[in-house]
């Protein structure tokens, strides 16, 4: 089932973006990070074009034709099925974040209930992690599909690559959709070992020394814009 790759880079054609946003979906899915036609999936065309994911689908079983193209204001141009009811939070994102051309949300259980405890994954217990992601703040509760959540992710936006969604979900992006998606992947697994160290009564984090070269490393990889 999960023997497609998604292709590496931006330099697609549409079709085979249309083919890596089902792809991603089949994996989002097959991971339990996106129940019944919960998340949404999407990638910047150009600077006037986003497909994306249709409202109503289940991940697992979209195919290239469901997608929907917009404009850089959410207006459909192409495709038969609404696009995503969470399509504001999307153009958010690609109008704060040039270097953002991908875009995953699901709810993947272990990270949504920290996300529904208040939680943030801002702990540096895994060097692949604060690598990976820097750390993983939470935004206040906003009700999906509605401007309140725009306004509280927005302050985060700019420094972070992953965000937990009080009560809700995560939302990763990043220069690609392999990129994206790895990072849902990582914030998974992050608050998979978070809770069990919770679980075993003991957590080591990393020295500030340590976090400080893992930052630097970071920046370096993401082109200097180092992550608070």
């Amino acid at each position: 089932m999960l023997a497609e790759a998604i292709a590496p880079g931006n330099a697609k054609s549409e079709e085979t973006h249309r083919r890596d946003i089902c792809t991603a979906g089949r994996w989002i899915h097959a991971r339990h990070f996106a129940p019944a036609s919960d998340g949404n999936i999407s990638v910047r065309l150009d600077a006037s074009h986003i497909l994306t994911t249709p409202t109503g689908v289940s991940k697992g079983l979209m195919t290239a034709d469901d997608l929907v193209i917009t404009d850089i204001e959410g207006r459909p141009l192409c495709g038969t099925r609404p696009p995503s009811s969470e399509l504001a939070m999307h153009l958010l994102i690609y109008r704060l974040r040039q270097d953002v051309r991908a875009i995953c949300h699901a709810h993947p259980p272990i990270a949504t209930g920290f996300a529904a405890a208040g939680m943030p994954l801002d702990k540096p217990i895994l060097s692949e992690a604060v690598f990976a992601l820097g750390c993983v703040p939470l935004a206040p509760y906003g009700t999906p599909g509605t401007m309140e959540l725009c306004d509280s992710i927005e302050p985060l936006l700019c420094n972070y690559d992953a965000i937990l969604l009080a009560n809700h979900g995560v939302v990763t992006y990043g220069p690609d959709l392999l990129t994206a998606f790895f990072r849902m992947e990582t914030v998974e697994h992050l608050a998979h070992v978070s809770l069990v160290t919770q679980l075993l009564g003991k957590q080591t984090e990393l020295s500030a020394a340590d976090v400080d070269k893992l930052l630097a490393a970071r920046a370096k990889a993401h082109g200097n814009r180092r992550d608070s």
